[in-house]
């Protein structure tokens, strides 16, 4: 069971010191209100995914607000599983994407286009990815896979994340999102199903007044304050329940088992063409560069047959 701590204005002036909440996810809700919270704050894990995406600046930052996303929507997952967001255009960054699975492991990449990333390549989500799709895909261990699709046609990603909210979850749902060279940061506020409010004019009164505080706040303080410190800023007029907040982490998946199983997924006889001409099969991970390469030893066990004719 998760615990939680319910502060006020009292809570705040104390002496405590405030600790970093680097890559860390603090889950919040309203008491006496049917609204519910998330913040979160990547550095390291955040620093090893850019490591394996040597993109110009704008680029990082916007891989950064992918995955400072995919943390804030990881807290949906009821069960085990991974939750990916990727946005594919027609602009100079074909290809985003960055995922977080319930053990809060995040990865992320962004695909150059052929000839390269342009020299001071600038601008916001549009001049970037270009006319193109979101799909948020909800991926678990057990059951069916889900995926939901939204146009790129806002211009941040957090308008289409709450487009996507509107559209498919129907919840009332506001996110920002902020990444600069060194940290990735995003808040979300959502309704909930109403219980507690005495009507629906009273839980819209209130829905408007945690929007209108929410909004004041700024880039800086996003990626620069401790979540306490933030939401004692932001909400110090009300209560708010905070819960102990998630470690995140970089985290690939990828495995030499994983990759044999891409390989049977394309068949032998293409995995033999590539075998002919090259004489290994060789697979780069794209989120963290690991190499993998496999002989026709392996590739003959794969298929549990005869050697492949070699031509």
């Amino acid at each position: 069971m998760l615990k939680s701590r319910l502060f006020a204005v009292e809570a705040f002036m104390s002496d405590t010191p405030k600790t970093s909440s680097d890559d860390s996810l603090s889950r919040f809700i309203f008491d006496g209100a049917d609204i519910r919270g998330e913040i979160v704050t990547l550095a390291d894990s955040y620093a090893a995914v850019l490591a394996n995406n040597p993109a110009p600046a704008a680029v990082q930052q916007l891989l950064g607000e992918f995955l400072a996303a995919a943390a804030l929507l990881s807290s949906t997952l009821k069960f085990d599983g991974i939750i990916t967001l990727q946005a594919q255009g027609d602009g100079p960054v074909p290809v985003i994407m960055a995922e977080c699975n319930h053990h809060h492991g995040l990865r992320g990449t962004v695909r150059p286009p052929e000839a390269g990333f342009s020299d001071g390549l600038t601008g916001d989500l549009g001049d970037l990815i270009g006319q193109g799709v979101l799909a948020i895909t909800i991926d678990p261990d057990k059951g069916e896979r889900y995926q939901g699709v939204v146009p790129l046609d806002k211009p941040t990603l957090a308008a289409c994340l709450e487009a996507y909210f509107a559209q498919s979850e129907q919840l009332g749902t506001r996110i920002w999102l902020e990444a600069d060279q060194g940290r990735a940061a995003g808040l979300l506020i959502q309704a909930l199903p109403t219980q507690l409010a005495a009507s629906i004019e009273d839980n819209q009164a209130q829905w408007d007044t945690v929007i209108a505080l929410a909004t004041t706040v700024t880039q800086n303080e996003l990626l620069s304050l401790d979540h306490s410190s933030n939401l004692y800023r932001l909400f110090n007029e009300m209560q708010v329940r905070v819960f102990e907040p998630a470690t995140l982490q970089f985290q690939c998946t990828c495995s030499e088992q994983r990759s044999l199983s891409a390989l049977a997924q394309i068949g032998r006889e293409e995995c033999e063409e590539i075998l002919s001409e090259q004489g290994v099969i060789n697979i780069d991970c794209q989120f963290c560069n690991q190499h993998y390469a496999f002989g026709a030893a392996q590739i003959r066990a794969l298929f549990e047959d005869s050697p492949p004719t070699m031509h």
